[in-house]
């Protein structure tokens, strides 16, 4: 039997001319901090076709392992004082779709993408 997972598909549109500076808030800030709260990160980057876009995957074991993680990444006082301004100021808006996979799917997807990032 193939375990399940859930894949977060977020993008950010970021505000022109800033997408440089959120790639590097992304790399030297929030993408360790996601690591250490124990986030899968699949990939990350920047469109490869339109300079004010911005993606980032992440896995899950559940959508409750989901909540519970983000609720404390996001509630945390790092990323509340720390990170969220910053990277906050250069997001114009963002969407997240949430989809089921498998664990498989989610590795495949990580080596496909393995260049994103």
């Amino acid at each position: 039997m193939l375990e399940g997972k859930i894949l977060e598909i977020r993008t950010y549109r970021i505000s022109a001319g800033g997408r440089a500076e959120f790639d590097r808030r992304f790399r030297e800030g929030a993408g360790p901090m996601l690591e250490r709260y124990g986030i899968d990160v699949v990939a990350f980057g920047p469109s490869i076709d339109d300079e004010d876009h911005y993606a980032l995957i992440r896995a899950f074991d559940s959508l409750e392992h989901m909540n519970q993680q983000e609720g404390a990444f996001y509630g945390s006082d790092e990323w509340r004082t720390e990170q969220r301004p910053g990277i906050m100021a250069l997001i114009e808006t963002y969407h997240t779709v949430v989809l089921e996979t498998t664990a498989e799917g989610v590795e495949a997807l990580r080596r496909s993408l393995a260049s994103v990032r």
